[in-house]
C-alpha cells in the first residue's frame, strides 16, 4: 500500500471523524436503535437500553435532534408527553450500524472461541 500524503490522509480522516463526532460514543447508537425498533418516549428509551442514565440520556437525544438524527414533539394532554421520532436521514447510518453490528457478533466469536 503506497504511504499517504498529508493531504490525502486528511481528507480520508476527516469524514471519518465528522461521523464518530455525530454516533460516535457509548449510548447515541443504542439510543437510535431503540428509536429505530419504536420505542418513542423517553421513559421507554431510558428503560430499553441498560445502565443509561436520565441525563445522559437527555444530553445525547438533544444531539441526536440538533444532528437531524431524530425529532422531538411535544404533545399536549395530560400528562404532557414529548415523543422521539427518526428522522429520514438517520436511516442513512443503517447500513453502517448493520455492519457494526456483524462486525461485533463476528469479533465475540473470535474472542470467545479462542
Amino acid at each position: 500500500m503506497k504511504k499517504m500524503e498529508h493531504k490525502e490522509c486528511m481528507s480520508a480522516l476527516l469524514p471519518v471523524r465528522d461521523t464518530l463526532d455525530i454516533i460516535g460514543g457509548k449510548w447515541k447508537i443504542l439510543i437510535l436503535i431503540s428509536i429505530w425498533e419504536g420505542n418513542k418516549h423517553f421513559r421507554e428509551i431510558e428503560r430499553s437500553i441498560p445502565k443509561l442514565s436520565t441525563k445522559v440520556l437527555s444530553k445525547e437525544l438533544k444531539d441526536l435532534e440538533a444532528n437531524h438524527l431524530i425529532t422531538r414533539s411535544v404533545i399536549n394532554g395530560f400528562p404532557v408527553r414529548t415523543e422521539y421520532k427518526p428522522t429520514d436521514y438517520s436511516k442513512t447510518l443503517e447500513k453502517v450500524i448493520l455492519e457494526l453490528q456483524q462486525w461485533g457478533i463476528n469479533h465475540r466469536k473470535k474472542i470467545f472461541s479462542e
